[in-house]
């Protein structure tokens, strides 16, 4: 298999992931939102605002580029939900949900296939060496069934 289509079937179902989780992002109010997906479980707007910080720390993780809100990272990242007193609304996470996401499909697309195969930021030159799967592509991979999972949980929130 070469290296172009195995990128486009990543990237492909990336895509539908996206396009999935924003349609049900869509069909869900902001009430819904703010509703746990499960009694003593995680709210909606958390999800969607550690889904925002995740995609967003993509960027200089894949190098390609610094975080656009990474003041989302203590709320969304390293705190559970509920333990902030303060988070942004509904509507700032939709915002920058679209916002994140399409800035990372102006730069997912300006990729060579060979790209996808260098190393990500977070690992070493000689732990590349010996491990090349440690890719920007594996990274697409594991961030696609991130989302694929937290988009499952959200689907709870639909009632």
């Amino acid at each position: 298999m070469n290296n172009q289509l195995l990128v486009k079937m990543v990237l492909d179902s990336w895509n539908a992931k996206l396009k999935e989780t924003e349609a049900l992002l869509v069909a869900l109010t902001d009430e819904q939102l703010m509703n746990e997906v499960a009694p003593g479980r995680n709210r909606g707007i958390y999800l969607l605002g550690h889904l925002a910080a995740v995609n967003d720390k993509m960027m200089p993780l894949l190098n390609m580029g610094q975080q656009m809100h990474p003041e989302l990272n203590d709320t969304f990242l390293k705190e559970a939900d509920k333990t902030v007193a303060e988070i942004p609304s509904v509507n700032e996470l939709r915002e920058h949900w679209k916002n994140i996401n399409s800035i990372l499909a102006e730069l997912f697309n300006q990729q060579q296939a060979d790209d996808w195969f260098q190393k990500h930021t977070s690992v070493s030159a000689e732990d590349f060496a010996k491990e090349p799967h440690r890719n920007k592509l594996n990274v697409i991979i594991s961030r696609t069934n991130h989302l694929a999972y937290h988009n499952g949980q959200m689907a709870l929130l639909k009632k």
